[in-house]
């Protein structure tokens, strides 16, 4: 949206949305008891962000969602607060007759897998991530892997600054501590560790809203409207592994109404939570300062939240 917003002045924003329109696989993402009520693009908005693990090398493995984030901007339309959740919460998952699911209480990313992915997946887990917050959301998105390393790879690599030394558990690679240039392959192996960091998956969490920073950052300073044939290749690489729901409102619609967001107007927040072992196996848990969350983020009170809560704010 971003990038259509910023393209404006090069072609014309109606021209853009309609050429590119067609790349983008729209779909409905959200359950109907996840879905909000409201009509355009009126804030306070709340949408339901996931990051598959779906490979274009290996279609055959499936998909899991390795990243939600729940995605709040406020009223004013002019900066964003990046809620994530942990891929570990011990949550009730609501039965998916359609999909051959049962229900039962498991980890919050097996929804997605039990919801049989795509957009069937997303509309369980949505239906999840409601039940346990009571948030009904605005829009969804999904977005694959070989999306986030093609538009990185586009962009010509992002800046990403390595607080605590970790090897990878997927491809070995040691990242020493310092800010350091990555492409698309490795920035996306650095945001998937967790194991060996000093706050496990919550480093992970905050690492991943750091990356979605830094391509904002490098959109948005890299003078991409000065380059029509890079930035064609850039909408289309988002689109080819791109799938919205925007509740109905028109793309350009939507594009326009957030055009005041900014890289530094984004917040990230963790959600509160803590380790624990049940029956031999680890989850994350809610904590009491859960519930006050939860409730910002239905009443709009995510300004006075992460104000009374610093200690559940990430540093970007």
């Amino acid at each position: 949206m971003l990038l259509v917003v910023a393209a404006a002045g090069l072609t014309g924003l109606r021209s853009l949305t309609d050429r590119y329109g067609g790349s983008v696989t729209t779909d409905q993402l959200l359950a109907p008891d996840a879905r909000g009520d409201r009509n355009g693009v009126t804030g306070p908005l709340n949408y339901l962000l996931i990051g598959s693990d779906l490979r274009a090398s290996n279609p055959d493995a499936g998909q899991r969602a390795d990243s939600i984030l729940i995605v709040h901007v406020p009223a004013g339309l002019d900066r964003a607060y990046l809620v994530s959740v942990p891929r570990d919460l011990l949550v009730q998952i609501p039965a998916d007759p359609a999909a051959g699911y049962s229900g039962g209480t498991d980890r919050i990313n097996a929804a997605f897998q039990f919801g049989n992915a795509g957009a069937s997946g997303a509309k369980l887990l949505s239906a999840t991530v409601t039940l346990f917050t009571g948030v009904r959301f605005d829009g969804a998105a999904i977005l694959d892997f070989s999306g986030f390393r093609r538009v990185i790879d586009l962009i010509g690599g992002v800046e990403m600054c390595v607080d605590s030394e970790v090897r990878s558990i997927h491809t070995g690679h040691l990242f020493t501590t310092g800010c350091q240039q990555m492409d698309g392959a490795r920035a996306l192996d650095y945001v998937r560790q967790r194991y060996d960091l000093p706050n496990g998956d919550y480093d992970r969490q905050r690492h991943q809203q750091q990356l979605l920073k830094a391509i904002l950052q490098k959109v948005d300073l890299g003078g991409l409207v000065t380059q029509p044939v890079k930035l064609d290749q850039l909408i289309r690489a988002v689109g080819a592994s791109f799938t919205v729901d925007t509740g109905g409102v028109p793309v350009e619609d939507l594009a326009f109404a957030l055009r005041g967001l900014r890289p530094e107007t984004l917040l990230g927040v963790q959600m509160p939570a803590h380790a624990q072992d049940v029956a031999g196996s680890s989850y994350s848990m809610l904590d009491p300062a859960a519930d006050s969350l939860f409730g910002a983020l239905r009443q709009a009170g995510m300004r006075d939240w992460t104000t009374r809560n610093p200690n559940w704010v990430n540093r970007l």
